[in-house]
């Protein structure tokens, strides 16, 4: 966020190491192996200088390719390894101390040919990685027991295991062979090796046996005490004393940003005179009706710089949300003046909607989606925005990247001048799930039908297509839930709802079974401890989650969120997976650290609004270079992967890595780390300055992106450089469209925007554009 303007068969073997090669240059890969104990592999360093490649395949193999990048100098490298006793090596010198490998193999297994996953080693670092385990089979529903092998594709690593769901540690259950699974469990396993780093923690979760499904919950559940229900029959007054109270709790960013206070306001289905709810951090305000309309407030849902020590900018006007009513605004307009997560969706607004403070001070969101505005949706002084299956009045305004996809009303294509971007159709969608009251008082949550080239609101033409559960199908999570009841709800068969709050987390929440909806209201926050991740969704149909805030914890989390297992390649194109308004934040509440923040194996996919936040701001001693520690906040490996509306933020290496092919984004935000001490801290193993924003991997052969924006603010070091903020294969394959980067305060600069093209970024914080790539 910137606050800175305030302040993938081959004939035979000899013609083998040719065709992969070729494969990779051209991006295309061969099957991905289907268990990774088909093989083994480590590195061995023989000098300052030399590293020693080595596979050893399970099944002898006739030949084995090894493809590495990161020598000083040199460009990809193709080579047949030399197999000597069953083990294939390779020497790779002209390295240095601090220089990074990437590598990844090409095996021949029994006729067919195999890639392996990319692997990386550090020369002179102080330790490797092991491999995490996996498990065969994987976790999943069983109708009965099973025998579960646990491997690691490091060489001469232990393993050792739970089964109760706790963290496994080095004095754990040693594995040594295949173990029984009887009856419904978690197991838990870590891989060690000498001299490396322990991996991080892996989980499977079997449920054995036919399963009566959720055990029913109530219609009319106890939501907990940090939601507020609100119904026609009370007084204005009532209301609005509750509203305030709230309110005057959550709005102070000096105060309450990093606060652990969470709320929900409700409201059921009627008509609200005069109610004006000011909406404060962690605060989600939503209409209990199953259409926008079966909730009126005559009055106000507002957003505004509300604090003098805002100074009159909404930069840090974070975790908030407005959804599901129709709102007629006491002054004709409706002012939702935010930065990132803070989504405005399916609402019903009859008048105008301002996006900036009543100031006219900067802003840094925002999205909008399946929402009405009957008159103009004023952007101003808003760097950027996304609004996605929308109708819209007119629009006015906007600083840098305004993108629309489905949304009628909206500008056409002019940038950047202005930097308007607008897609006719959003080529996948579906709409977020959302709590609501039926006729006879029992609350449901609506899941919304998956739209393909959509435009407009989803409600548009009446109610929403799709279906709906009954919360007797899910279970509350409340204060006093733990990672142990609520894995044990999942695993009996329950969806989730999660109330505000915040969750610790001593073991992995495993998400197995298809069609599985978490829904949170409130931004129910989850924080993973002892290094556990927080969350696991195995590689199934139909996974619905929204409304989730993961908050790392203070020991190194491998990722926040996974989505589905490493090698996942079903596809989901008929019911896939979303993540809706999920956000990810290291430090500024705590010192958080985790490597990565989500991780998609999953196929097709749909990320629609998050936001991935390395602080750089919060709580003294929750963030810094060396504090709040982390990589990346998003990696695609799954295929056909679209995203909408992608912001990422001040992460330590790349911002975005995409390896799938078949991607999709449309607008993505993002601020390079401000606090880079030097550039030999920054430089990516390419060679080049700094680490590129989004970078969609050499041998991806399809993407294509919409409404791009990279900024950089080298606070500590202006002197600190990047060389480009995209880095992209070039093929034709692989479009851009609508890029920019801009130098903030002219703290530092960015060479190029895309690959070479772009020039760098001048003073004045004037952004540089691209129209179109290649």
């Amino acid at each position: 966020m910137n606050r800175t303007l305030d302040k993938l068969r081959r004939r035979g073997p000899r013609l083998a190491l040719v065709a992969s090669a070729l494969l990779v240059a051209a991006g295309l890969s061969a099957p991905a192996a289907l268990a990774a104990d088909d093989y083994t592999q480590s590195v061995t360093q023989l000098s300052s200088t030399q590293l020693q490649l080595n596979f050893t395949p399970t099944t002898p193999a006739l030949y084995v390719d090894v493809h590495y990048t990161g020598v000083p100098g040199v460009g990809q490298q193709n080579v047949r390894m030399v197999n000597g006793s069953g083990t294939w090596r390779t020497t790779v010198s002209g390295l240095s101390t601090g220089n990074t490998l990437d590598y990844w193999f090409t095996y021949e297994k029994s006729g067919p040919q195999y890639d392996t996953p990319h692997f990386s080693y550090t020369v002179g670092g102080s330790s490797t990685t092991v491999a995490a385990p996996t498990f065969s089979p994987p976790g999943g529903t069983y109708s009965a027991g099973q025998t579960v092998t646990i491997s690691s594709a490091t060489s001469g690593a232990t393993i050792r295991y739970t089964v109760d769901g706790s963290t496994p540690t080095a004095s754990s259950t040693l594995y040594s062979g295949p173990i029984s699974v009887p009856n419904s469990r978690t197991v838990n396993a870590i891989a060690l090796k000498s001299g490396s780093t322990t991996s991080a923690v892996s989980s499977a979760t079997y449920t054995i046996g036919t399963q009566a499904g959720c055990p029913t919950q109530s219609d009319t559940p106890n939501f907990g005490p940090n939601v507020r229900i609100f119904d026609p029959g009370m007084s204005a007054a009532t209301i609005q004393a509750q509203l305030d109270t709230d309110f005057n709790n959550q709005k102070d960013t000096l105060t309450a940003q990093m606060a652990d206070r969470r709320v929900a306001h409700l409201f059921k289905p009627g008509t609200y005179n005069n109610v004006h709810d000011n909406v404060g951090f962690y605060t989600s305000v939503a209409g209990l009706g199953q259409n926008p309309g079966d909730v009126l407030i005559n009055g106000d849902v507002t957003v505004d710089a509300f604090n003098a020590s805002d100074n009159g900018v909404a930069l840090q006007n974070f975790w908030r949300s407005a959804e599901n009513m129709a709102v007629n605004p006491s002054g004709g307009n409706e002012r939702w003046a935010v930065a990132q997560a803070a989504p405005f969706r399916r609402m019903d607004v009859r008048g105008g909607l301002q996006l900036y403070p009543a100031s006219y001070g900067f802003a840094s969101g925002g999205y909008i989606a399946d929402t009405k505005v009957a008159g103009q949706a004023a952007s101003v002084s808003q760097q950027q925005w996304y609004t996605r299956d929308s109708q819209l009045g007119s629009w006015n305004g906007g600083v840098w990247n305004m993108v629309f996809s489905g949304t009628s009303g909206a500008p056409a294509t002019t940038f950047p001048n202005p930097p308007e971007t607008t897609l006719a159709t959003t080529p996948v969608s579906r709409d977020v799930p959302y709590l609501y009251v039926d006729g006879t008082g029992k609350y449901r949550v609506f899941l919304p039908s998956l739209r393909t080239n959509a435009s407009g609101p989803s409600w548009a033409n009446g109610s929403t297509p799709g279906t709906s559960a009954p919360m007797s199908q899910f279970y509350v999570v409340k204060s006093g839930d733990t990672a142990a009841s609520i894995n044990n709800a999942l695993a009996a068969g329950c969806n989730l709802f999660f109330t505000p709050g915040v969750y610790h987390l001593n073991q992995t929440l495993n998400v197995t079974r298809a069609n599985t909806t978490i829904l949170g209201i409130g931004y129910p926050t989850l924080v993973p401890d002892n290094g556990v991740n927080a969350m696991q969704v195995s590689d199934v149909d139909g996974v619905r989650l929204k409304g989730l805030l993961f908050d790392a914890g203070t020991t190194n989390s491998q990722a926040l969120l996974t989505v589905g297992q490493s090698g996942s390649s079903a596809s989901h194109a008929s019911n896939p997976t979303t993540v809706q308004d999920v956000f990810f934040r290291i430090g500024g509440a705590i010192a958080g650290k985790a490597t990565n923040s989500l991780i998609v194996n999953s196929a097709n996919t749909i990320i629609d609004h998050i936001w991935a936040w390395r602080a750089d701001h919060g709580n003294a001693g929750t963030y810094g270079w060396n504090t709040n520690t982390a990589d990346t906040g998003l990696v695609v490996n799954g295929a056909n992967v679209t995203a909408t509306g992608l912001f990422v933020e001040h992460y330590q290496k790349y911002q975005v890595i995409w390896n799938g092919q078949g991607g999709k984004t449309i607008f993505f935000q993002n601020e390079m780390p401000y606090d880079v001490p030097n550039q030999a801290s920054w430089n990516a193993p390419s060679g080049v300055a700094g680490y590129a924003a989004y970078k969609v991997a050499s041998n991806v052969t399809s993407h294509e992106a919409w409404g791009l924006g990279s900024y950089c603010f080298f606070d500590t070091n202006p002197a600190v450089s990047s060389y480009h903020a995209f880095e992209v294969p070039n093929t034709s394959g692989v479009r851009f469209h609508s890029l920019l980067s801009v130098s903030l305060n002219y703290r530092g600069t960015i060479t190029h925007v895309i690959n070479d093209t772009g020039g760098v970024t001048p003073s004045g914080t004037v952004p540089v554009n691209v129209v179109s790539y290649p």
